[in-house]
């Protein structure tokens, strides 16, 4: 679905790249859209064509990230919660960013957060009851009255895209009763109410996650939803959604969701991938299986690998890379990734790939055919906050490589634990390329074929670490190294393509 999405709305006819476009510590205070502007051109040139925005709407503050979504029809067009601007910049800079990234090729994919919201407009009270955090189906007190930040009213954008009004009624649990200031999980009480079930069985029911939490069985709160899902494709020009949390959330749910604006939006082809944050397949596997049409998650456990590789160094054995992940299993749903927002240092869930594997970690999903790959802001450009981490080294040259020599056959050399390699054979229009990975402690080396045609041509490293040329023998095999702890990416220095 993925590149039947990029050939349909990028238009670009070579392999397709998506950017996260942000890391968490990103310059914010309205800055950025017109910054990610500027960059579109170079992005389009280097070989990227999706790139995924933030959360686009208005969350609970001005300045914040935007997982805390208050509004999901305020894209920073009315004055509320602090301000007009998101923490990224105005609607009329983010239609203007979507705008120039459709002009050069690059499409946007939307991060919908539709797990919960924040920021209410007023209290209300209701009964709830208060369940074990470890154990959600447990309940640990009798209904009582209790009052919850659960009333949305929008003053400042009134009726305007939507009239709907969200009360009590609309969530299924609040994590903090403003009678007395007492914290913890509360389950609304009511009339056909309940946790989710179509969620991750973490702590027995992992539907609720934070804040107010979205009751998507409620039909109105539903309907209000998917209407928003339809009109900011069309509002926008956006061509998909990130989704968000999709493990708190009712599958049959995103399902609808997806449906309903594949439908009506008027782009049939919308890619879509969700955020499923689990280390396992198995889950993975199952979520994808019952889904019931094409729908894309994040690689979770090939982060993890990459992670575990990372931290063992030449005690990892290469060729185990792809066990157990998705993209061996399903490489066709598989959004693979090195990093993200979530993961990187500093963050909830950090669990940052060494910096010595990621150049690694990088070529093994940019260079080969199964999957989508997605690359991290933070490692294209570097990340700032209290703990700044610098850009992964030739991450462009890498992408370009895709770009200009990720075709044809893949022919692999997986013999050895500490060093692996593959051809690329390349197509009638782009040439092909000779990768060599290796964690060892000294120079890896693999002999590898690459045809007969190619016999004589002279061969080099584009990232340039190791130096001199490689001469294709008449038999089309050569000799190709790269250093220890590195790669390296062999190309037809006289071939059709040069970066």
């Amino acid at each position: 679905m993925s590149k039947e999405a990029n050939a349909a709305y990028s238009h670009k006819d070579h392999n397709y790249t998506l950017l996260q476009a942000f890391e968490w510590y990103v310059d914010g205070k309205g800055v950025h859209w017109k910054k990610l502007e500027q960059q579109v051109p170079r992005l389009s040139e280097i070989g990227i064509t999706a790139m995924w925005l933030p959360p686009p709407t208005k969350a609970s503050g001005t300045d914040s990230v935007g997982y805390d979504t208050y509004d999901l029809y305020d894209l920073g067009e009315f004055d509320q919660k602090g301000g007009t601007r998101t923490n990224w910049g105005t609607k009329e800079e983010l239609l203007r960013l979507i705008r120039v990234g459709n002009e050069h090729g690059v499409v946007t994919y939307l991060d919908a957060v539709l797990n919960h919201k924040f920021g209410a407009d007023h209290i209300e009270k209701f009964k709830a009851v208060e369940v074990d955090p470890n154990d959600r189906t447990k309940t640990t007190s009798d209904p009582y009255d209790i009052e919850g930040w659960t009333g949305f009213d929008f003053p400042g954008r009134g009726d305007k895209y939507s009239s709907f009004k969200w009360t009590f009624d609309h969530f299924t649990g609040v994590d903090y009763n403003a009678d007395g200031g007492k914290k913890g999980i509360f389950k609304i009480a009511g009339d056909n109410k309940g946790w989710a079930l179509g969620v991750d069985t973490e702590n027995a029911n992992y539907d609720y996650l934070m804040g107010a939490d979205i009751d998507h069985a409620h039909p109105d709160a539903a309907t209000d939803i998917k209407n928003w899902g339809s009109w900011v494709i069309a509002e926008t020009g956006a061509s998909g959604f990130r989704f968000d949390a999709i493990k708190h959330i009712d599958e049959g749910f995103i399902a609808d969701f997806v449906e309903h604006v594949r439908k009506t939006s008027g782009k049939e082809k919308m890619f879509c991938v969700g955020e499923f944050w689990k280390d396992s397949l198995e889950s993975l596997s199952t979520y994808l299986t019952k889904f019931g049409q094409q729908f894309s998650v994040f690689d979770t456990p090939l982060h993890y690998k990459f992670k575990e590789a990372g931290d063992a160094g030449n005690s990892f054995d290469l060729r185990s890379i792809w066990d157990g992940t998705l993209v061996q299993k399903r490489p066709l749903d598989a959004v693979t990734l090195v990093d993200n927002h979530d993961t990187q240092v500093g963050q909830s869930l950090e669990s940052s790939v060494a910096p010595w594997f990621k150049p690694l970690a990088y070529a093994l999903i940019l260079l080969r055919v199964d999957g989508y790959p997605c690359v991290f802001y933070g490692d294209l450009y570097g990340c700032a906050g209290q703990n700044p981490q610098p850009a992964v080294d030739s991450l462009d040259k890498l992408i370009s490589a895709r770009k200009l020599y990720a075709y044809g056959e893949t022919r692999d050399y997986w013999d050895h634990q500490n060093c692996v390699g593959w051809i690329r054979t390349g197509d009638e229009t782009y040439d092909g390329c000779a990768v060599v990975l290796c964690n060892g402690d000294a120079d890896g080396h693999k002999h590898m074929e690459v045809g007969k045609d190619h016999a004589g041509e002279k061969w080099m490293d584009i990232l340039g670490w190791y130096e001199g040329e490689v001469t294709i023998g008449e038999d089309g095999w050569a000799d190709f190294s790269c250093h220890a702890r590195s790669l390296s990416v062999w190309i037809n220095k006289d071939g059709k393509k040069t970066a």
